[in-house]
């Protein structure tokens, strides 16, 4: 065995050389491993007594990837380029072999091999797509000539993985290996294409499948219109897309070109910047410098949940789905069976869609136990409380808690406002207080809100993280205040968008600038959704604000066929003549003078006092960094992942061009724009967001 250098070695089989690769966690494509692939092969074509090569990687898998922290720093050793071309116009046939995941550069690599051997656990995909990229090394040239343009544009748009048996039926894996035996059965395969005196094959060199599709533009016009919603607002899946329409059009040396191109322009805009921040953002979030990595974890087994509404349904459902015990506790019987009739249907919809088995249902539900009697929560290791959002209400379910709850038990709130640690005076534990914000519908939405009190103890904290982990959440953990992070900064954007409305736009024009910003939907359509009588009291209404109005008119959103909007059968939306007859009598009746309002002011006045309210709550201590305020408004209200986060984004136009907009405002509008002390500092300083 030969050292190539500290990652790679090289060891000769009788006529077959084994390149390894080891380089920990994921064998990424760093300038020590581009070096070990380029400086492996050369030796062993060298090698008079070589007649094929074996590629193969230690560890728990084949090169998964590029080295994304040398993204924007200057290149080392060989590259990429270098390595590809070493393997592919090489003398010698190179096999590689494949387990774990071929995923991006790795699977670039693996494609300029001649052949390639896998075991069945393993997949291949091209996921930059996931970080606003393409693949950069041809690999938008070589797959569809291997597998076809359909399949290939099914790889590059989504980034999702492939298993080894559908690789090697769609021709992408030449064999399959058996399971913990990959070097045997990648050497066996490199014998036989040595004895068999099987060609190089390029796979640069296939034409047949691209050439089966050319002259037939509606396969991409299609597939852009069947995954229109999906792509949209994505600079990087255009891109993919052209690219294969490159290789399916151009020869393989143009098409390279273009992919070329197209990756410089991905590479250095701010949609890729965004969601490589995202990608990191998403695994710094569990970092909490303050909780000790050894911090005792609490054992949960059992899981209890009071409310079977539609919050305590759906918080019931992630407990059950990952093996959980629940037990639900109703004040009402016909609450009680509702709520679980409604998990039920929900797992039967979902089993009819063919997600899982009938069977699993059946077994989901025989962990779910339903109850009116609060003392059947006693052996809970968690207890969540889902009920009204009602502060008096909540405290006295935490006394009640208190009383029963089994001693080192967590007491949880799904709170998504509430004072914290108010609810935790009604308790003689309030170190076992915390809360966890689901978001709705919470079986589905991705986010929680881990909202530490003042009292909340470490292993509370670090428990509470653990088990968001386990039930497929990404956490965020913050402080008390009121509306915590999430809801805190959206009631920025609420209030400007009614001031907007009395100013001179309508509910339309805000909503379809904050559409066309890249949020799922505006402010009003999303009120509609939720339905404009959530609060809202028939007997207390006085008809004050435009909202009462409507309600009072029966006009509630979507459920009764009108709110700001006017609903058809199928719940499309129009403008309403009626609404927008009410808001300018609405406006006289106040003394509003209205006036024209460009989309450039509905962004700035919806957006930047976001940006300046997470700027108060890094102040206050009530978010770690800046990046988890991104997570929680990327997976918990939509904002957009090109755009990186209100403070990423932030960061995209500048604190300083913020500063000077939040001044502008302030001077004409009042305080709602006041700057915060943080925002003043950063532009001072010359600092970004992102430092904090």
């Amino acid at each position: 065995m030969t050292a190539i250098n500290d990652v790679t070695t090289l060891e000769i089989d009788g006529e077959i050389a084994v390149v390894t690769l080891n380089s920990p966690p994921v064998n990424a494509l760093s300038a020590p491993v581009r070096e070990g692939i380029t400086n492996g092969v050369k030796a062993a074509i060298d090698n008079d007594a070589v007649k094929a090569i074996v590629l193969i990687c230690e560890g728990k898998t084949f090169i998964a990837g590029a080295d994304i922290t040398e993204f924007g720093k200057a290149p080392k050793g060989p590259s990429l380029f270098d390595a590809l071309q070493m393997i592919e116009f090489g003398t010698k046939p190179v096999v590689a072999a494949i387990h774990g995941t071929a995923l991006g550069g790795g699977l670039e690599v693996a494609l300029t091999c001649h052949y390639r051997v896998a075991v069945p656990s393993a997949k291949c995909g091209l996921p930059e797509v996931k970080l606003g990229l393409l693949p950069g090394a041809g690999g938008t040239q070589r797959l569809p000539r291997i597998v076809g343009p359909e399949k290939a544009l099914d790889m590059v748009t989504s980034g999702s993985h492939v298993g080894a048996k559908q690789c090697l039926e769609m021709g992408l894996v030449d064999e399959l290996a058996e399971e913990g035996k990959l070097r045997e059965g990648a050497v066996a395969f490199a014998k036989k294409v040595v004895a068999e005196k099987r060609p190089l094959n390029k796979v640069r060199d296939l034409n047949d499948k691209v050439e089966a599709a050319r002259g037939k533009p509606e396969i991409f016009e299609n597939f852009r219109k069947a995954n229109a919603r999906k792509f949209r607002g994505f600079l990087a899946p255009e891109y993919n897309i052209q690219c294969i329409e490159a290789a399916v059009n151009l020869p393989f040396e143009e098409g390279i070109k273009v992919e070329q191109k197209l990756f410089r322009e991905l590479v250095t805009g701010t949609q890729s910047a965004a969601q490589r921040h995202v990608f990191f953002a998403e695994r710094q979030v569990w970092k909490l410098p303050d909780v000790p990595a050894d911090t005792p974890i609490i054992p949960v087994k059992k899981v209890g949940i009071i409310g079977a509404g539609t919050m305590g349904g759906g918080i019931a459902m992630n407990f059950l789905n990952t093996g959980f015990p629940v037990t639900i506790v109703e004040t009402k019987q016909d609450a009680l069976d509702r709520g679980i009739a409604t998990i039920r249907r929900n797992y039967e919809n979902s089993a009819k869609k063919g997600r899982f088995s009938m069977e699993e249902v059946e077994k989901r539900m025989g962990l779910l136990t339903g109850s009116l009697d609060m003392n059947d929560l006693a052996d809970c290791d968690l207890v969540i409380e889902a009920v009204f959002e009602n502060m008096d209400i909540k405290k006295d379910v935490f006394g009640k808690l208190d009383k029963i709850v089994k001693q080192g038990a967590i007491l949880a709130t799904n709170t998504s406002a509430l004072n914290i640690d108010e609810i935790a005076t009604a308790v003689k534990r309030p170190e076992a207080v915390i809360g966890l914000h689901f978001f709705s519908p919470a079986n589905v939405m991705r986010l929680l809100e881990v909202v530490r009190a003042d009292k909340t103890s470490n292993d509370v904290i670090a428990t509470s993280m653990q088990i968001a982990k386990k039930i497929g959440k990404i956490a965020a953990l913050v402080g008390v205040c009121p509306g915590f992070v999430g809801n805190r900064i959206l009631a920025q954007r609420q209030r400007e968008a009614q001031k907007l409305i009395m100013e001179g736009a309508m509910p339309w024009d805000v909503d379809r600038v904050l559409y066309d910003f890249g949020l799922p939907m505006g402010p009003f359509a999303m009120s509609d959704l939720a339905g404009l009588d959530i609060g809202w009291s028939k007997e207390k209404s006085k008809g004050e604000t435009l909202r009462d109005r409507l309600c009072e008119m029966d006009r509630r959103g979507q459920k009764t066929g009108a709110g700001y909007y006017d609903y058809d059968e199928n719940r499309n939306a129009k403008p309403s003549p009626v609404v927008e007859k009410m808001i300018l009598d609405y406006a006289a009746e106040k003394g509003i003078n209205r006036r024209t309002i460009s989309d450039d002011e509905i962004l700035e006045r919806c957006i930047y006092p976001m940006i300046n309210e997470g700027a108060k709550i890094l102040e206050e201590g009530k978010a770690i960094r800046s990046s988890d305020i991104d997570i929680v408004w990327i997976n918990g209200y939509g904002f957009p992942v090109y755009r990186g986060g209100p403070m990423f984004y932030g960061d995209t136009v500048g604190a300083d061009k913020v500063l000077a907009k939040m001044k502008e405002f302030q001077a004409k509008m009042g305080d709602d724009f006041k700057p915060a002390a943080l925002l003043e500092k950063i532009v001072a300083e010359g600092k970004k967001f992102g430092d904090y």
